[in-house]
């Protein structure tokens, strides 16, 4: 019979129910520290494509309606009802900061910026 020196008995692991008999162990090398490489090694990053893309779409939209707001507050573009004019500009300025902002984190990860990372994206795939 074995001793277990977590739970204090000796034949199991209560939390495991695995008999000590069972269980495999190995012997790290006496040299070395007990760590290797492999668990310090970051595992690439997950690229938020779904969200990305929502961002380049609220990006376009946003951009389409500051354009339009602004001609029609200009005047090229005729309207009946001028007080229509300024939502439209506001939308569109609402739509457009989180695609850009968003667009602007994937771009400065993407290109490996020092303190940008794709887990600054939120992620609607959990």
């Amino acid at each position: 019979m074995t001793f277990c020196h977590f739970c204090q008995h000796n034949y199991s692991h209560a939390a495991t129910g695995i008999p000590t008999t069972k269980v495999k162990y190995s012997r790290v090398a006496d040299n070395e520290d007990g760590y290797i490489d492999l668990q310090f090694k970051r595992s690439p990053p997950k690229v938020p494509y779904k969200a990305i893309a929502l961002a380049a779409f609220l990006f376009l939209i946003g951009s389409l309606l500051i354009i339009i707001g602004a001609l029609l507050l200009a005047g090229y573009i005729h309207v009946s009802h001028p007080d229509r004019t300024v939502p439209v500009l506001i939308i569109g300025i609402l739509v457009f900061l989180p695609g850009f902002y968003h667009l602007r984190i994937a771009y400065y990860a993407s290109k490996g910026y020092r303190g940008y990372s794709y887990e600054d994206i939120p992620d609607f795939d959990d």
